[in-house]
């Protein structure tokens, strides 16, 4: 019985160093990735946390003022999250017309900003 247990022991350590088993992390990943309400194709922005909030987003490639329409930044709020629904990395700018950049995102992923700017132009990288 000894030799049964140590090996389903041994069996469990090495389908966790090859990563079979989910780690925490993995799986409290998921529901903040869930949480992004981007459509397929899209670049969002949020003015809340881990999508949440009011949420603008583009089909096009590129945008040289996100005020034109997107209601939260008229209002002056600030991104606190994002989600590239794109096929490509995603730069973005703190100022109209490609002026200012802040930081760039892979397509397919997203998260959580510094939560103390505005995102008002954006394209591809």
């Amino acid at each position: 019985m000894g030799r049964i247990r140590s090996f389903a022991v041994a069996a469990v350590a090495l389908a966790a160093a090859f990563g079979a088993v989910p780690t925490a992390t993995a799986a409290s990943s998921a529901p903040a990735r869930a949480s992004y309400r981007c459509t397929p194709g899209y670049f969002c922005i949020y003015s809340g946390w881990n999508g949440g909030g009011t949420r603008c987003q583009w089909s096009q490639r590129s945008k040289a003022n996100t005020a034109d329409d997107c209601a939260f930044i008229r209002r002056g709020q600030k991104v606190r999250s994002l989600w590239n629904g794109t096929g490509h990395r995603v730069q973005y700018y703190t100022q109209t017309n490609y002026h200012g950049r802040v930081g760039s995102t892979p397509a397919g992923a997203g998260g959580n900003l510094q939560g103390s700017y505005q995102i008002r132009s954006f394209k591809p990288q």
